[in-house]
């Protein structure tokens, strides 16, 4: 599957078709660019719409089985969600977001995933 596409992301090192090919000019990829954005706010919107469900399903005094059965639903859908950031916008966010040097950058990453990999 080619994320690229699915998502609207950019190359990381993409030409300049403006220049000869004797002076190639890279663009680094941007953290959150529009088409990347827009799926995963897309995506947030969806999850949002599956939560209220939920909370409308504990206000109708549904069955535990199908309010925890959405639930699951609303968990591996938040972890897609987080997938996605990690396939296609963590290194992006490293080069432009987050401060510090490789090694402070590193251990922010680092700690990131441990926290998300305790919470799956």
């Amino acid at each position: 599957m080619d994320y690229g596409k699915s998502y609207g992301l950019h190359k990381v090192n993409t030409m300049a078709t403006a220049k000869p090919a004797t002076a190639p000019e890279t663009r680094e990829k941007q953290y959150l660019e529009g088409a990347a954005r827009k799926a995963l706010v897309d995506r947030l919107s969806r999850i949002e719409g599956h939560v209220g469900s939920i909370k409308r399903m504990v206000r109708d005094h549904r069955c535990a089985d199908e309010i925890l059965l959405q639930v699951t639903a609303v968990k591996a859908a938040l972890n897609k969600f987080s997938a996605s950031i990690l396939d296609h916008e963590l290194k992006a966010c490293m080069n432009s977001c987050m401060t510090g040097d490789a090694d402070d950058r590193l251990e922010k990453v680092t700690k990131v995933l441990s926290t998300l990999l305790k919470q799956t």
